[in-house]
């Protein structure tokens, strides 16, 4: 953080084309009204015709009493001006604030964002989870984050049922050091610790797609028919290959389905009226389609299973394999295309593309190997109680029973669900 200098004139000149500047003006003390429109308006006249100041990003948050008020600003020449270079444009930032310090009796101090500051994001959340929070989950957290030159700026509760959750605000650190050593600490302490980038963009997400088995519901739907048709110990084996990334999933998917050949088709029936919903599944899917989400379901299970749970659940898409059927028995073959790894990728695409919402935008959820290329795809994919190579390589993990704690990796409350339900 840099001190605010006052000279323009002190910089030496250069030829150089500028970058633009941004700064942080941070507001602190004890909270009353009017002290974010005195900002935002003393924001607004330090502008000119021809050069702005343009708001790129706010955060406020009031504890005990005590607001602290941060928003993000960058020059902007208009008409073809030049933009302000630094010195200038911090000048004209310290005369707002010693203004808005005067007419509030707040504290207000203005801070240089630097380029590299500018591409290596704000900072991080980072989302301590469990059935309680053990202390020393959020002592080793706290010492991971300073232990790679990271700083706790703010700390709250997310929620505290059916998880209790806090979130840690972190500036400094490299993301990638960072996940490396609270991947350690949840290890070594039982706790989920997710990590997400500072910005508008966490809070934009606006579709999400579930796999289906040992994520929206328990078990795997191909175990329980198998059971049906007396070779589940074999389905089961071929099962947990795949999951564990040892077998190409279409050539299992194929040799499982095969084992199936012969049994009537109202099993199908039967097996879908025994499905049990992961806890916390209805709340995740109400919540988020009362928040504006679309909701989907890829699974590589059967469009026979999976339709008609869309439907009870009021889903906007599903995407799943289907069973062959002749003569009122399953051929134990396939029908059209497999919805196999590759396949949940494409189908999360194609309903993105088809609501109109960037992929960044998207969420992903899911268990097994056949999940990764989904989970990558999508702005912000979440291992569900997976194995641990699929914790390994997606974007975050949650290991807890209760589906509905996607919703505090996604910086949800458990006030605003409670409002949302």
């Amino acid at each position: 953080m840099a001190d605010v200098p006052l000279d323009p004139s002190s910089r030496p000149p250069s030829t150089a084309p500028l970058a633009t500047p941004r700064a942080l003006v941070t507001v602190t003390g004890g909270d009353r009204p009017g002290v974010t429109a005195r900002l935002f308006t003393a924001i607004a006249e330090a502008g000119s015709a021809r050069r702005a100041i343009e708001v790129v990003d706010v955060e406020q948050v009031v504890v005990h009493g005590q607001l602290v008020l941060g928003v993000e600003v960058t020059a902007v020449a208009l008409d073809g001006a030049e933009p302000d270079d630094e010195p200038s444009f911090l000048a004209r930032l310290a005369r707002l604030a010693t203004e808005v310090a005067d007419a509030t009796g707040m504290q207000v101090q203005v801070d240089s964002v630097d380029e590299e500051e500018r591409q290596n994001g704000r900072g991080h959340h980072v989302i301590v989870l469990g059935r309680p929070v053990p202390p020393e989950a959020v002592a080793g957290a706290a010492s991971a984050i300073a232990g790679i030159g990271g700083n706790i700026d703010a700390i709250r509760r997310l929620s505290d049922y059916p998880v209790v959750s806090f979130e840690l605000t972190v500036s400094g650190g490299e993301s990638t050091a960072l996940r490396t050593a609270l991947a350690s600490v949840a290890a070594s302490t039982g706790a989920d610790i997710a990590v997400e980038p500072v910005g508008l963009a966490r809070r934009s997400k606006r579709l999400i797609v579930l796999d289906v088995d040992s994520t929206l519901v328990r078990g795997e739907v191909i175990d329980e028919l198998a059971a049906r048709a007396g070779r589940e110990a074999e389905v089961s084996r071929i099962t947990a290959a795949a999951m564990n990334g040892e077998l190409d999933f279409a050539q299992s998917l194929r040799a499982r389905v095969a084992t199936l050949a012969g049994l009537p088709v109202e099993v199908l029936d039967e097996v879908r009226e025994r499905l049990v919903l992961t806890p916390g599944a209805r709340t995740l899917i109400r919540t988020l389609k009362r928040l504006g989400f679309r909701c989907g379901i890829v699974s590589g299970g059967f469009t026979q299973i999976t339709d008609p749970l869309a439907e009870e659940l009021g889903l906007d898409f599903a995407a799943a394999n289907t069973l062959e059927v002749a003569d009122g028995r399953l051929t134990g073959g396939l029908v059209g295309e497999i919805v196999d790894r590759p396949g949940k990728a494409r189908a999360l695409v194609r309903f993105a593309a088809e609501h109109g919402i960037p992929l960044d935008q998207t969420v992903a959820v899911g268990d097994g190997a056949n999940d990764l290329d989904m989970l990558n795809a999508a702005g912000l994919g979440i291992a569900f109680n997976a194995k641990p190579f699929v914790r390994e390589q997606a974007h975050t993990a949650i290991n807890q029973p209760y589906l509905d704690a996607v919703l505090q990796v996604l910086g949800f409350t458990r006030d605003e669900v409670l409002d949302a339900t």
